[in-house]
């Protein structure tokens, strides 16, 4: 067997133990998938939420929260920042805050940077930055998905745990 199906078949298994093995309210987000492009690379899993695309869905532990305030900036040379808040405790791993942009086709996501999270139980800003490729991105309208996911250490493997997701419509603002 190649490497790489091996490698997939391997991570894949554990994901789904994970999920089998968590508490309710770290898998509720991942329970169902479905495929989406990311620009610039391969297929890839993201949730799927039975909501329209365009509602705030939030999926958080008792205590836990994440939110993306309402306008981004995009700079003349393209790069994107989002900001927001977010509320998390309980880690065994390095946690993350990530957000993912999508403008025109709400299956193309582009992550824009992601920043080390602090779990102590207190609400702590975050600012994610970066530059999209294979679209230009403009002043208006875009779908930004923020997600605190830890990295919990099992074995061999760090698997994901997500803490927190929050889905907000926001506007893009030169400058």
């Amino acid at each position: 067997m190649p490497v790489r199906p091996a490698l997939a078949a391997v991570l894949g298994g554990a994901a789904l133990l994970t999920l089998a093995a968590a508490p309710a309210h770290a898998a509720a987000p991942a329970l169902a998938v479905a495929p989406a492009h990311v620009a610039g690379s391969a297929r890839i899993a993201v949730p799927v939420h039975a909501v329209p695309v365009h509602a705030v869905p939030v999926h958080a532990a008792p205590g836990e929260s994440v939110t993306v305030d309402t306008v981004g900036r995009l700079a003349a040379d393209g790069t994107v920042t989002l900001t927001g808040t977010y509320r998390c405790t309980g880690n065994t791993g390095p946690v993350f805050v990530s957000s993912a942009l999508s403008q025109r086709d709400p299956r193309v996501k582009h992550g824009i940077g992601g920043t080390v999270a602090r779990c102590d139980g207190t609400t702590h800003t975050w600012s994610n930055s970066g530059q999209v490729s294979g679209e230009t991105l403009q002043p208006g309208t875009a779908h930004v998905q923020a997600t605190v996911m830890e990295l919990r250490p099992v074995g061999l493997v760090p698997l994901p745990v997500f803490h927190a997701t929050a889905d907000q419509d926001v506007t893009l603002v030169q400058g």
